[in-house]
């Protein structure tokens, strides 16, 4: 199939929404610990939009292991959709996902998925995507992101425009740690700002990298403090305070968690 569409065109490839019983002798892709950890918040029959899909792996991951019953893998670069293009073909699954070329949600109708999963962006590129087309936001049963940075900011944003977190998971590769957020609509209080950095529900499921994740963030404050005790401006000065209160905050939840 031809590649060169134009922002806002659809590369349809027609979804046969029947499983087949098996993929041959087609190989089973191996998902890495941070899109496994995203795929396996997918509940099993939804309709899911995959939001700059790049590669493609996850969308071929819920095909293959039966999750999904309909999948829209989007992009709003061609280059990525076509790499996307080329790892569906090569597992041979053309007929069970649809690529679309667009910006965020504009290429979703209302009603269309009731899964959406924004992953590898900042959480301010993720809160942009939700917030410029919330009427569609608002059709979609689940959201699952994993934002690159700006955690807390899309917490925030989540809490105060009518969405509430129902779950959190962390995801090691290598030295960093990401976060996935699995989000709905419906009403949460935010309670204590440290709760937008450290979230309650890590804690209360008891996260096995919850302590590792911890201390990460607190030597990251040490290194800002120490950064910023060597400035005499005002706005320094203020900063300085935040970081000391956030890491005090931080030290907090770690000795709750030795206890």
């Amino acid at each position: 199939m031809g590649f060169d569409l134009q922002l806002g065109e659809y590369a349809c490839i027609k979804l046969d929404l029947k499983y087949k019983e098996g993929f041959g002798e087609q190989m089973m892709i191996r998902l890495t610990n941070r899109l496994y950890a995203i795929a396996k918040q997918v509940q099993e029959g939804a309709s899911v939009a995959d939001i700059g899909t790049d590669h493609g792996y996850v969308p071929v991951y819920l095909i293959q292991n039966h999750i999904a019953k309909k999948i829209i893998a989007t992009d709003i670069h061609q280059g990525p959709l076509k790499i996307a293009q080329n790892t569906i073909a090569e597992y041979g699954l053309q007929s069970y996902i649809e690529l679309r070329l667009g910006n965020g949600l504009e290429v979703i109708s209302p009603g269309e998925v009731d899964t959406v999963i924004v992953a590898g962006m900042g959480g301010l590129l993720i809160r942009d995507i939700l917030s410029q087309h919330i009427e569609t936001a608002r059709t979609i049963h689940r959201f699952i992101l994993q934002p690159m940075n700006a955690q807390a900011e899309l917490r925030e944003w989540l809490l105060k425009n009518a969405f509430k977190i129902i779950h959190e998971e962390l995801a090691m590769e290598g030295q960093r740690i990401y976060e996935i957020i699995v989000a709905e609509n419906g009403h949460q209080e935010i309670g204590e700002r440290i709760n937008l950095e450290i979230s309650p529900k890590l804690i209360q499921k008891k996260d096995p990298l919850l302590r590792i994740f911890i201390q990460k963030k607190i030597q990251k404050q040490r290194e800002i403090i120490a950064h910023l005790s060597e400035q005499n401006t005002e706005k320094a000065i203020h900063r300085l305070k935040e970081c000391k209160d956030k890491l005090q905050q931080l030290e907090g939840v770690l000795k709750c968690l030795r206890e």
